[in-house]
Protein backbone atom coordinates (compact mmCIF):
# COMPACT_ATOMS: atom_id res chain seq x y z
CA UNK A 1 0.00 0.00 0.00
CA UNK A 2 1.43 3.38 -1.04
CA UNK A 3 1.06 6.15 1.53
CA UNK A 4 -0.70 9.08 -0.13
CA UNK A 5 -1.39 11.29 2.87
CA UNK A 6 1.12 13.88 4.05
CA UNK A 7 2.23 13.20 7.65
CA UNK A 8 0.61 15.53 10.17
CA UNK A 9 1.63 16.92 13.52
CA UNK A 10 0.14 14.78 16.30
CA UNK A 11 -0.03 17.83 18.54
CA UNK A 12 -2.05 19.76 15.95
CA UNK A 13 -4.39 16.78 15.56
CA UNK A 14 -5.05 16.78 19.30
CA UNK A 15 -5.26 20.53 19.83
CA UNK A 16 -8.83 21.73 20.33
CA UNK A 17 -10.29 18.22 20.42
CA UNK A 18 -12.11 17.79 23.75
CA UNK A 19 -12.21 14.01 23.68
CA UNK A 20 -10.31 11.68 21.34
CA UNK A 21 -10.50 9.17 24.22
CA UNK A 22 -7.53 6.84 24.29
CA UNK A 23 -4.79 7.37 21.72
CA UNK A 24 -2.01 5.22 20.33
CA UNK A 25 0.86 6.04 17.98
CA UNK A 26 3.83 4.03 16.69
CA UNK A 27 6.68 5.14 14.47
CA UNK A 28 10.40 5.81 14.09
CA UNK A 29 12.74 8.70 14.89
CA UNK A 30 14.15 10.81 12.04
CA UNK A 31 17.53 9.03 12.20
CA UNK A 32 15.80 5.66 11.85
CA UNK A 33 17.66 4.29 14.86
CA UNK A 34 14.78 4.18 17.35
CA UNK A 35 11.16 3.13 17.50
CA UNK A 36 8.63 5.28 19.36
CA UNK A 37 5.43 4.26 21.15
CA UNK A 38 2.86 6.80 22.40
CA UNK A 39 -0.17 5.95 24.51
CA UNK A 40 -2.52 8.28 26.39
CA UNK A 41 -5.80 8.02 28.24
CA UNK A 42 -8.54 10.55 28.87
CA UNK A 43 -11.64 10.37 31.04
CA UNK A 44 -15.04 11.99 31.52
CA UNK A 45 -16.40 9.95 34.44
CA UNK A 46 -15.04 9.91 37.99
CA UNK A 47 -14.16 6.23 37.55
CA UNK A 48 -12.12 6.90 34.39
CA UNK A 49 -10.39 9.91 35.89
CA UNK A 50 -9.31 7.99 38.98
CA UNK A 51 -6.25 6.51 37.26
CA UNK A 52 -2.50 6.83 36.90
CA UNK A 53 0.16 5.08 34.82
CA UNK A 54 2.88 3.15 36.57
CA UNK A 55 5.98 1.77 34.85
CA UNK A 56 7.22 -1.55 36.24
CA UNK A 57 10.49 -2.60 34.62
CA UNK A 58 9.64 -2.63 30.89
CA UNK A 59 5.86 -2.77 31.23
CA UNK A 60 3.23 -0.13 32.00
CA UNK A 61 0.07 -0.53 34.07
CA UNK A 62 -2.97 1.61 34.76
CA UNK A 63 -3.57 1.84 38.50
CA UNK A 64 -6.28 3.42 40.62
CA UNK A 65 -5.16 6.76 42.02
CA UNK A 66 -7.56 6.36 44.93
CA UNK A 67 -8.52 2.70 45.39
CA UNK A 68 -11.44 3.60 47.66
CA UNK A 69 -13.16 5.33 44.73
CA UNK A 70 -12.93 2.52 42.15
CA UNK A 71 -16.41 1.71 40.81
CA UNK A 72 -15.73 -0.81 38.04
CA UNK A 73 -12.12 -1.87 37.25
CA UNK A 74 -12.99 -4.11 34.30
CA UNK A 75 -12.32 -1.65 31.47
CA UNK A 76 -10.03 0.87 33.17
CA UNK A 77 -7.27 -1.20 34.83
CA UNK A 78 -4.96 -3.13 32.51
CA UNK A 79 -1.41 -3.21 31.12
CA UNK A 80 -1.33 -0.84 28.13
CA UNK A 81 2.31 -1.61 27.29
CA UNK A 82 4.18 -4.93 27.54
CA UNK A 83 7.41 -6.19 26.01
CA UNK A 84 8.42 -9.68 24.97
CA UNK A 85 11.51 -11.39 23.58
CA UNK A 86 10.76 -14.49 21.49
CA UNK A 87 13.59 -16.14 19.54
CA UNK A 88 15.07 -13.37 17.39
CA UNK A 89 12.21 -10.92 17.84
CA UNK A 90 11.71 -8.23 20.45
CA UNK A 91 8.13 -7.01 20.61
CA UNK A 92 6.56 -3.93 22.14
CA UNK A 93 2.80 -4.35 22.51
CA UNK A 94 0.57 -1.35 23.21
CA UNK A 95 -3.22 -1.41 23.46
CA UNK A 96 -6.15 0.31 25.14
CA UNK A 97 -7.30 -2.71 27.15
CA UNK A 98 -6.63 -6.19 28.42
CA UNK A 99 -6.08 -7.39 24.86
CA UNK A 100 -2.45 -6.47 25.58
CA UNK A 101 -2.26 -9.72 27.55
CA UNK A 102 -4.11 -11.62 24.82
CA UNK A 103 -1.45 -10.55 22.30
CA UNK A 104 1.42 -11.14 24.75
CA UNK A 105 0.46 -14.75 25.44
CA UNK A 106 -0.28 -15.48 21.78
CA UNK A 107 3.14 -14.25 20.67
CA UNK A 108 4.78 -16.17 23.50
CA UNK A 109 3.07 -19.31 22.21
CA UNK A 110 4.25 -18.75 18.63
CA UNK A 111 0.97 -17.33 17.34
CA UNK A 112 0.40 -14.00 15.59
CA UNK A 113 -0.86 -10.55 16.48
CA UNK A 114 -3.75 -11.04 14.07
CA UNK A 115 -4.79 -14.44 15.40
CA UNK A 116 -4.74 -13.10 18.95
CA UNK A 117 -7.05 -10.21 18.13
CA UNK A 118 -9.35 -12.48 16.13
CA UNK A 119 -10.47 -13.75 19.53
CA UNK A 120 -11.42 -10.26 20.75
CA UNK A 121 -13.91 -7.57 19.79
CA UNK A 122 -14.86 -4.01 20.81
CA UNK A 123 -15.57 -3.17 24.45
CA UNK A 124 -18.99 -4.13 25.90
CA UNK A 125 -19.90 -0.58 26.91
CA UNK A 126 -23.14 0.11 25.05
CA UNK A 127 -24.09 2.46 23.48
CA UNK A 128 -20.48 3.53 22.75
CA UNK A 129 -19.03 0.08 21.93
CA UNK A 130 -15.57 1.57 22.32
CA UNK A 131 -13.12 0.24 19.72
CA UNK A 132 -10.12 -1.77 20.84
CA UNK A 133 -6.98 -0.18 19.38
CA UNK A 134 -3.71 -2.11 19.40
CA UNK A 135 -0.16 -1.72 18.12
CA UNK A 136 2.82 -4.04 17.74
CA UNK A 137 6.40 -2.85 17.13
CA UNK A 138 8.71 -5.64 15.91
CA UNK A 139 12.50 -5.54 16.18
CA UNK A 140 14.85 -8.19 14.81
CA UNK A 141 18.54 -8.34 13.88
CA UNK A 142 17.59 -10.40 10.83
CA UNK A 143 14.83 -8.16 9.45
CA UNK A 144 14.00 -4.48 9.20
CA UNK A 145 11.81 -3.26 12.09
CA UNK A 146 8.15 -2.68 11.29
CA UNK A 147 4.82 -2.30 13.05
CA UNK A 148 1.16 -3.19 12.80
CA UNK A 149 -1.83 -1.23 14.05
CA UNK A 150 -5.30 -2.66 14.57
CA UNK A 151 -8.76 -1.42 15.41
CA UNK A 152 -11.71 -3.66 16.35
CA UNK A 153 -14.99 -1.82 15.85
CA UNK A 154 -18.69 -2.51 16.11
CA UNK A 155 -20.16 -3.05 12.65
CA UNK A 156 -23.63 -1.91 13.69
CA UNK A 157 -25.32 0.39 16.18
CA UNK A 158 -26.54 -2.53 18.30
CA UNK A 159 -23.12 -4.13 18.78
CA UNK A 160 -24.06 -7.43 17.11
CA UNK A 161 -21.03 -7.72 14.82
CA UNK A 162 -17.35 -6.81 14.95
CA UNK A 163 -15.14 -5.51 12.15
CA UNK A 164 -11.41 -6.13 12.56
CA UNK A 165 -8.91 -3.98 10.67
CA UNK A 166 -5.12 -4.45 10.49
CA UNK A 167 -2.54 -2.08 9.00
CA UNK A 168 1.09 -3.06 8.38
CA UNK A 169 3.80 -0.41 8.06
CA UNK A 170 7.54 -0.60 7.24
CA UNK A 171 10.14 1.52 8.97
CA UNK A 172 10.08 5.09 7.68
CA UNK A 173 12.44 7.46 9.50
CA UNK A 174 10.61 10.38 11.09
CA UNK A 175 7.17 8.92 10.40
CA UNK A 176 4.47 6.97 12.23
CA UNK A 177 0.72 6.47 12.50
CA UNK A 178 -1.94 7.41 15.04
CA UNK A 179 -5.23 5.83 16.15
CA UNK A 180 -7.71 6.98 18.79
CA UNK A 181 -10.83 5.37 20.14
CA UNK A 182 -13.11 8.30 19.28
CA UNK A 183 -13.31 11.14 16.80
CA UNK A 184 -14.33 13.61 19.50
CA UNK A 185 -16.88 14.04 22.29
CA UNK A 186 -20.51 13.06 21.78
CA UNK A 187 -23.39 10.88 22.95
CA UNK A 188 -22.89 8.15 22.01
CA UNK A 189 -19.19 8.73 21.44
CA UNK A 190 -18.35 8.61 17.70
CA UNK A 191 -15.79 5.86 17.02
CA UNK A 192 -12.59 6.55 15.11
CA UNK A 193 -13.14 6.12 11.38
CA UNK A 194 -10.86 5.55 8.43
CA UNK A 195 -7.23 4.42 8.38
CA UNK A 196 -4.58 5.32 10.97
CA UNK A 197 -3.42 8.90 10.48
CA UNK A 198 0.20 9.35 9.26
CA UNK A 199 2.13 11.59 11.66
CA UNK A 200 5.59 13.07 12.10
CA UNK A 201 7.80 11.48 14.78
CA UNK A 202 10.52 13.75 16.24
CA UNK A 203 13.77 12.58 17.82
CA UNK A 204 13.46 14.29 21.21
CA UNK A 205 11.12 12.08 23.27
CA UNK A 206 11.08 14.46 26.23
CA UNK A 207 9.96 17.42 24.14
CA UNK A 208 7.52 15.25 22.17
CA UNK A 209 5.82 14.03 25.35
CA UNK A 210 5.62 17.56 26.72
CA UNK A 211 4.04 18.88 23.53
CA UNK A 212 1.48 16.05 23.40
CA UNK A 213 0.49 16.61 27.03
CA UNK A 214 0.17 20.34 26.45
CA UNK A 215 -2.23 19.79 23.53
CA UNK A 216 -4.49 17.21 25.19
CA UNK A 217 -7.71 18.72 26.56
CA UNK A 218 -7.00 20.19 30.00
CA UNK A 219 -10.22 18.90 31.57
CA UNK A 220 -10.13 15.34 30.24
CA UNK A 221 -6.48 14.29 29.99
CA UNK A 222 -5.41 11.68 32.56
CA UNK A 223 -2.08 10.02 31.70
CA UNK A 224 0.51 9.85 28.92
CA UNK A 225 3.35 7.45 28.21
CA UNK A 226 6.02 7.82 25.50
CA UNK A 227 8.83 5.31 24.94
CA UNK A 228 11.84 5.58 22.64
CA UNK A 229 13.46 2.21 21.90
CA UNK A 230 16.95 1.88 20.40
CA UNK A 231 16.49 -0.69 17.62
CA UNK A 232 20.06 -1.97 17.88
CA UNK A 233 20.69 -2.18 21.64
CA UNK A 234 17.02 -2.31 22.80
CA UNK A 235 17.87 0.35 25.38
CA UNK A 236 14.86 2.55 26.09
CA UNK A 237 14.05 6.04 27.27
CA UNK A 238 10.57 6.80 28.52
CA UNK A 239 8.45 9.68 29.75
CA UNK A 240 5.39 9.16 31.94
CA UNK A 241 3.05 12.01 32.87
CA UNK A 242 0.10 11.65 35.24
CA UNK A 243 -2.58 14.20 36.00
CA UNK A 244 -2.64 12.80 39.52
CA UNK A 245 0.38 11.83 41.54
CA UNK A 246 3.98 11.77 40.42
CA UNK A 247 5.46 11.85 36.95
CA UNK A 248 8.28 9.55 35.97
CA UNK A 249 10.91 8.96 33.37
CA UNK A 250 13.40 6.17 32.89
CA UNK A 251 16.35 5.06 30.84
CA UNK A 252 17.38 1.40 30.61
Amino acid sequence: MVETQTPKSLCKLLAGNPYPGRGLAVGFTPDGKSGVIVYFIMGRSANSRNRIFEEVESDVYTRAYDESKVEDPSLILYAPVRTLLVADYFYVIATNGDQTDTVFHALKDGKTFESALATRCFEPDAPNYTPRISGLLRCSKQNEPDYTLSILKSADAEGHYCNRFFYDYPKRPGAGHFLSTYVTDGSPLPSFSGEPVPIDIPGDVQAFAGDIWENLDENNKISLYVRKLDLETLASESVLINRHGRNEGSAT
